[in-house]
């Protein structure tokens, strides 16, 4: 009996053994697995965040350096027109002593602290005791200019001379509206004190496109 009851028992123990191996390799086999499985999702997360991260810079070089997207800005690749409030409006007379029609040179100069752009013609009215008279414009061919920060630019204002004895229609100012502007700049009228009087049939004060008279003087 005590040879029986000592089998049994090694039996028992060496069955206990086989379990605990059984259950060891098992439970080495789930780690493995889980291993895997991590190492793998870990693999493509990592490979997404390069993904995203590369088409946030930029299309990939071929030497893998990503380039910037949106680089530089259009706002200042088209220059602006002059506006009345950027400009410096002075008018001089530029009669020549015997001829028929004086004129008067209309200068416009640039104090706005950047090049901007203008073309055609000024509007031009001269106020005079007997109202608003508006002139004609000659037509001439307009150009289109960039005025530099502090450059300057003049057309010619002409008019018929009064030499009728008699008073005639008295100049009281000039109003200049520079080209494509609504805003005017009203000035003293430097030339002749008085235009003949007209039956009315039309305008005798012209005005000719920017760039029609000399700078100054």
């Amino acid at each position: 009996m005590r040879v029986n009851k000592l089998t049994i028992a090694a039996l028992a123990v060496v069955a206990g053994l086989s379990l605990t191996a059984c259950q060891n390799d098992d439970l080495a086999a789930d780690q493995g697995d889980s291993s895997s499985s991590s190492s793998s999702t870990g693999g493509s997360a990592q490979d997404s965040a390069k993904d995203s991260a590369k088409d946030s810079a930029g299309k990939e070089t071929e030497g893998g350096q990503g380039t910037s997207a949106g680089t530089g800005s259009g706002e200042d690749s088209e220059t602006g027109k002059c506006r009345t409030d950027e400009l410096e409006v002075t008018a001089v007379d530029h009669s020549t002593e015997g001829d028929p029609e004086g004129m008067v040179a209309v200068e416009f100069t640039n104090g706005g602290g950047r090049d901007c752009a203008m073309s055609g013609y000024a509007g031009v009215d001269l106020k005079t005791n007997a109202g608003s008279l508006s002139a004609e414009r000659t037509g001439e061919e307009a150009p289109s200019i960039v005025l530099k920060d502090g450059d300057s630019v003049a057309f010619a204002v002409s008019y018929p001379v009064n030499d009728s004895g008699g008073s005639g229609v008295r100049i009281t100012g000039l109003v200049v509206t520079p080209p494509n502007e609504t805003k005017s700049v009203t000035l003293d009228w430097p030339g002749a004190a008085s235009l003949p009087v007209t039956d009315g049939s039309g305008t005798p004060v012209k005005v000719g496109p920017i760039g029609s008279a000399g700078q100054g003087g």
